[in-house]
């Protein structure tokens, strides 16, 4: 008897789970790269309203400013419209543009050699005329 007590105990099978696990990944992987999502985009039947003929669009207003090292190039520090100028000039501009609109955008161009006191007295102006949307890029 006690024979047959130690081959039950020794005969219990064992379920092995490693080989389970990579039958189901193997079925996910199967599943994901043979799915073919369904188009809905295809389906929808949209029609696109014409534009009006009478209505401009819109203006949009820009300003680009560029800094750049004064020292290098000479001038000023600024340019302006393709031209050097002084912080008090642009100030002036920008304290008569901002009154005309706040929403203008302003996109000021750093050049890498260029110093931040510049930047900085530039982003102060700017502050200073109301201009909100403001733009800084370097070169």
């Amino acid at each position: 008897m006690k024979k047959n007590r130690e081959r039950k105990v020794r005969d219990q099978p064992k379920l092995e789970m490693t080989p389970m696990i990579d039958v189901v990944f193997l079925l996910l992987i199967f599943f994901i790269v043979t799915l073919k999502q369904e188009d809905i985009f295809s389906r929808l039947d949209v029609n696109r309203p014409t534009a009006d003929q009478n209505t401009k669009p819109p203006r949009v207003d820009l300003l680009e400013i560029v800094v750049y090292n004064e020292e290098r190039l000479g001038g000023e520090g600024f340019s302006f419209r393709g031209r050097a100028v002084s912080l008090e000039y642009l100030e002036k501009r920008l304290r008569r543009i901002g009154q005309y609109s706040s929403t203008i955008s302003v996109i000021i161009k750093c050049e890498p050699d260029s110093r931040h006191e510049r930047l900085v007295q530039l982003l102060d102006v700017c502050a200073a005329a109301g201009l909100k949307n403001l733009s800084v890029f370097s070169l």
